[in-house]
């Protein structure tokens, strides 16, 4: 008979660790089913081996709702473990008659606290009738190209324009005395170019993918490997800098807010190498930025391949 594994729970080391008190059971409660999960990825090779979180990361821990701990009301925020009710900035209303279900609590390396409020609502979601379809080709230096009318996102890449300020402020740090008060000062001035790098990128992509979801029907996307991408092809920054994988997600829930879809072709699928005119395949290496078919068809290499990626989709949808 195989008996199940029980684990000890967070209360057993209060005394032990007494900072643990600090915070509620529920934040700790959390922790631990995250640890399970992570050892659970681990075990069914699904994710590397666990490691310690590291404070020179965002901080952050999740707490859960229970008995009306958590109250949002009059711009203040009421959490567990704190007595006073504290005043937030949000940025959106929440639809009526919402259940709040957890909340996230986060510090950024700039000393910025965020709250990220999950909630459960209805919401009656019609599915849209097809009729308006674009592909989207990802492109290193525009973010994508779209099939209709072959335009890019042109993305303005706010990382490689802020590369030099890093790089001197990066140098100005290395000549600092780790721990000391100047230090502390010149590391905050570098955790600000980042964080303003990061918050413009992800504005633009929330704008993009919202124009594009209001747009379309249906929205036709490669399901690209970005992280072995940028490792086999040494195009690290370019690829990262875009945030493909952000850009995807954003578009995806605004998709199905609004009852559309969002729809993944195989990444083998030969969209850059196919003609869209006749079908025929060639090689086609990096360096050539146009696409010439022997059945005289003549086209930029991204829009070719992006009215590739339509077509497939149209394809999988029908």
């Amino acid at each position: 008979m195989i008996q199940e594994q029980k684990f000890p729970t967070p209360a057993k080391y209060k005394d032990e660790f007494p900072f643990l008190k600090e915070v509620d059971s529920l934040a700790l409660a959390n922790a631990q089913i995250h640890l399970q999960n992570a050892y659970k990825n681990f075990f069914e090779g699904r994710a590397e081996f666990p490691r310690f979180k590291s404070k020179k990361k965002k901080q952050s821990y999740t707490t859960n709702m229970v008995n009306g701990n958590i109250k949002l009301e009059n711009g203040h925020i009421k959490l567990p473990k704190i007595k006073k009710p504290i005043k937030l900035k949000q940025h959106r209303e929440i639809p009526a008659d919402y259940k709040i279900k957890s909340c996230t609590i986060s510090k950024t390396k700039t000393g910025k606290y965020y709250i990220s409020i999950l909630t459960e609502y209805e919401k009656d979601i019609q599915s849209v009738k097809i009729q308006k379809v674009v592909g989207l080709d990802f492109a290193m230096d525009g973010l994508y190209v779209e099939s209709e009318q072959g335009e890019k996102a042109n993305y303005p890449r706010y990382y490689r324009q802020a590369l030099d300020k890093l790089a001197k402020a990066q140098r100005i740090l290395s000549r600092r005395k780790k721990g000391s008060a100047r230090w502390e000062k010149q590391r905050l001035k570098v955790a600000k170019l980042h964080e303003k790098t990061a918050n413009q990128r992800r504005d633009f992509l929330h704008h993009k993918s919202k124009e594009l979801a209001i747009t379309y029907d249906a929205v036709i996307i490669e399901d690209l490997d970005m992280k072995g991408m940028s490792q086999a092809l040494n195009f690290g920054k370019s690829v990262h800098d875009n945030g493909w994988g952000m850009f995807t997600s954003f578009l995806e829930y605004k998709l199905k807010e609004q009852g559309k879809q969002l729809v993944q072709i195989d990444k083998w699928f030969p969209s850059t190498k196919k003609c869209s005119c006749c079908g025929k395949e060639k090689e086609m290496p990096l360096s050539e930025r146009v696409y010439e078919c022997s059945c005289g068809f003549v086209l930029d290499r991204d829009h070719n391949s992006a009215i590739n990626i339509r077509n497939e989709g149209l394809r999988l949808l029908a």
